[in-house]
């Protein structure tokens, strides 16, 4: 398995720092917040996107995802989603980046009509997608946390273009077990996001290893199902400012997810 980070970690931090940080902290990859506070966005030109290529290209490093926030089950009409959808996916296409994720966000609405408006989005985008050569990617989150819930859009979509996300977060906190989430989103798996937390009711986010999450019983069931995807560390800095500083966590981090596939071998 390869590791990133999602500069969710280090919000505003330059691309040049992203990567020499990437490069120093032994990780692979990084998954790139798509967001207009954020240096990467869909917002710039060609030229700046030429430049990030070349500064990844140079040192190595992987941009794995573009990290967007459409809504894809969310109330309203289709075309704005499908737009900002469009222009994720030529931002990543540029990037040299295999995947776009994406958010449910259909919380407002009845499950099924949820499912079914995310279903009818990303399959009209998938086409697309697979023609850019990127994946859009639906992540376990607010209405659809468990891999039961993904598997609902995704399996219907039944299109390469599309698959899924599994934070680890939160089908735990929806009360799944991680063999069942894992069951669900086999067939569609893009990657697995690992993170820590203090507990249920404090998702404030921990260096990976001393919080409650089975981060461990995870890495081994991927281990023993043959799995050899990214594991990309979501350290959710942005949203909790009183939490630790992301860069010197990384390298322990990395330490840590080693050990346990080392443990799992």
């Amino acid at each position: 398995m390869q590791l990133a980070f999602s500069t969710l970690g280090v919000p505003g931090l330059p691309i040049p720092d992203v990567v020499r940080l990437t490069a120093e902290t032994g990780y692979h990859g990084v998954e790139l917040r798509a967001h207009q506070e954020e240096p990467v966005h869909p917002g710039i030109g060609a030229e700046e996107r030429a430049r990030v290529v070349a500064e990844f290209k140079a040192a190595g490093v992987e941009v794995l995802t573009v990290a967007g926030y459409v809504r894809s089950a969310a109330a309203g009409p289709d075309e704005p989603a499908l737009h900002d959808l469009r222009e994720l996916l030529r931002l990543a296409h540029d990037l040299g980046a295999a995947n776009v994720r994406v958010f449910p966000g259909g919380g407002d609405l009845a499950a099924a009509e949820a499912d079914a408006i995310a279903a009818r989005r990303l399959g009209a985008a998938a086409p697309y997608a697979t023609d850019l050569g990127v994946r859009l990617l639906l992540e376990t989150h607010d209405s659809h946390r468990t891999g039961a819930d993904v598997a609902r859009v995704v399996g219907p979509v039944g299109h390469i273009g599309v698959g899924a996300i599994w934070d680890v977060m939160h089908p735990w906190l929806g009360g799944e077990d991680p063999s069942a989430t894992y069951a669900a989103l086999a067939p569609y798996l893009g990657y697995v996001q690992v993170k820590d937390i203090a507990s249920a009711e404090d998702t404030t986010p921990l260096p990976l290893g001393e919080g409650v999450l089975p981060l461990a019983e995870c890495v081994e069931l991927l281990s023993r199902e043959g799995w050899d995807g990214w594991l990309c560390w979501e350290y959710e800095k942005r949203w909790y400012p009183q939490a630790a500083e992301l860069p010197g966590l990384l390298a322990p981090g990395r330490d840590h997810l080693l050990r346990l596939l080392s443990e799992a071998a």
